[in-house]
């Protein structure tokens, strides 16, 4: 699968979790990487915009996500 295409512009992917590098690593490969339609971000962006993805929303936290979108 291709890198996600919001890459460019994802707070997340660019350096959000500087003071936990391995574990952004491991995220950036499974969400950014590989699974990007799983992301959290991704799906709220996809949804409802840039301007509704929370800033401290990671990507694996899918039920947030659901929350947002209200469908939780």
């Amino acid at each position: 699968m291709p890198d996600c295409e919001l890459l460019s512009g994802c707070i997340f992917f660019n350096d959000r979790m500087a003071n936990m590098p391995s574990t952004s690593n491991v995220f950036k490969m499974m969400y950014c990487n590989d699974n990007f339609e799983g992301c959290a971000r991704y799906i709220v962006r996809k949804e409802l915009g840039k301007d509704a993805v929370p800033e401290d929303l990671f990507p694996n936290q899918g039920d947030r996500a659901r929350e947002i979108l209200g469908k939780g």
